[in-house]
C-alpha cells in the first residue's frame, strides 16, 4: 500500500494547532520533529541523557509536523483539508510566530514509512526506571531498569516527546501493583506497557487505529506482557464499560477537553486521569475543564512548551 506523508513546516509554538490539522483531515497520529525537543535535553539534568545529538542537526530550524494518509480515493478531501487549515492559519491574528507554513507531500511505500523510524530512535530513558529502546538496537541495561522493548512500525509513539515522558513519570508515580488502567489512544502501546512494568495487573490499550492496535499487540508480544496488557481497537467511550484506577491519555488539548467529562465514568472513585499532549499555553483551558467536570488536586507538570496533568476523580 502507498502512503502520502504530508508535512508542514511550522515552529513549536504552532505544532499541536498544525498537528490538529492533519489529525482532522484523517491521519490517525502526527509525527513532530523539533530540534529544540534535542537542544532540551542536552543539559546535565535531562533525563533523555542517551538520545542521538545529531538528530538536533538533522532537523535543522524549521519543525516539521508529519500525517501520513492512504493514497486512495480519500486523499484528495485530506490535502483540501490541509490546505485550508493552513491558509487559515495565515489569516488569523495570533499572538505566536507559526512559521513559514510550507506544505511538502510526497508518496512512500508502507515498508519505507517503517523503516524510516529507525535512523534516529535510539535508546531512551523516561521518568525514573523506564528505558524505552528500539527493538534493534543494543543497551546495556543499569540496576533497577525498566526497559521496553519498542518497534513502533506504522504507529505513532517512540516517548521521544516531552509529552510521552511526563506521562511516563506520572504513570510511575500513580499506578501502584494490583492496580487496573486504561490507556486512551494507546499508538505503539508505550504508556500501556508501561503501566504494566509498574505492577499494573491489568491494562487496557486502546485506539481508534487499527494499524496503532496491530502494532501495540506486537509490542506488548514482545514485552512478554500479553497476560496483563489488551490491545483493542474501538472508542472508550462507545465500546467499553469497566473502569480502571488510572485512565491514562496522552492525545491533544481539544480533545481532552471534550473528554474529561465522559471520561470519569471509566475512573473508580479516587482514581486519576493523566492526560498530557497540551501546549503550554492551553494549560489554562485544560485545568477548568477539568474543575468543570468535578475532578480535584490536579498535579501539573512543564517540560519544554508542553504541560501534562494528574487529576483525581473525587
Amino acid at each position: 500500500m502507498r502512503w502520502a506523508e504530508v508535512t508542514v513546516l511550522t515552529t513549536t509554538a504552532g505544532s499541536e494547532i498544525v498537528s490538529a490539522i492533519l489529525l482532522n483531515a484523517g491521519s490517525a497520529g502526527t509525527m513532530i520533529e523539533d530540534k529544540n525537543d534535542v537542544v532540551a535535553n542536552r543539559r546535565p539534568e535531562g533525563r533523555w541523557d542517551i538520545i542521538d545529538e545529531k538528530i538536533a542537526e538533522r532537523i535543522g530550524d524549521d519543525v516539521k509536523v508529519t500525517g501520513y494518509y492512504p493514497v486512495d480515493d480519500r486523499l484528495g478531501a485530506a490535502l483540501d483539508s490541509i490546505r485550508a487549515g493552513v491558509e487559515s492559519l495565515r489569516t488569523m491574528d495570533l499572538p505566536a510566530d507559526l512559521g513559514k507554513l510550507g506544505i511538502r507531500t510526497h508518496e512512500i511505500d508502507e515498508e519505507d514509512w517503517a523503516e524510516s523510524w529507525k535512523k534516529d530512535f535510539q535508546p531512551i530513558r523516561l521518568g525514573e526506571r523506564i528505558v524505552v529502546k528500539p527493538t534493534w538496537a543494543p543497551y546495556g541495561a543499569r540496576p533497577g531498569d525498566l526497559v521496553i522493548e519498542l518497534d513502533p512500525g506504522m504507529a505513532f509513539g517512540t516517548g521521544a516527546h516531552e509529552t510521552t515522558g511526563m506521562c511516563v513519570r506520572l504513570v510511575e508515580e500513580r499506578v501502584k501493583p494490583g492496580m487496573k488502567v486504561i490507556d486512551i489512544g494507546t499508538g505503539t502501546g508505550i504508556l500501556a506497557i508501561a503501566a504494566a512494568l509498574v505492577g499494573a495487573r491489568d491494562v487496557l490499550a486502546i485506539d481508534l487505529d487499527p494499524v496503532a492496535v496491530r502494532v501495540a499487540r506486537e509490542n506488548i508480544e514482545n514485552n512478554g506482557l500479553s497476560h496483563i496488557v489488551r490491545a483493542r481497537e474501538g472508542d472508550l467511550l462507545e465500546h467499553v464499560e469497566e473502569a480502571a484506577d488510572v485512565v491514562v491519555a496522552n492525545i491533544i488539548a481539544d480533545v481532552i477537553v471534550q473528554l474529561c467529562g465522559p471520561v470519569a465514568r471509566h475512573i473508580v472513585p479516587g482514581g486519576a486521569f493523566i492526560c498530557s499532549g497540551i501546549a503550554r499555553e492551553r494549560k489554562g483551558e485544560v485545568v477548568s475543564a477539568l474543575e468543570a467536570a468535578g475532578y480535584r488536586a490536579l498535579e501539573i507538570l512543564d517540560d519544554g512548551e508542553w504541560t501534562a496533568i494528574a487529576a483525581i476523580r473525587p
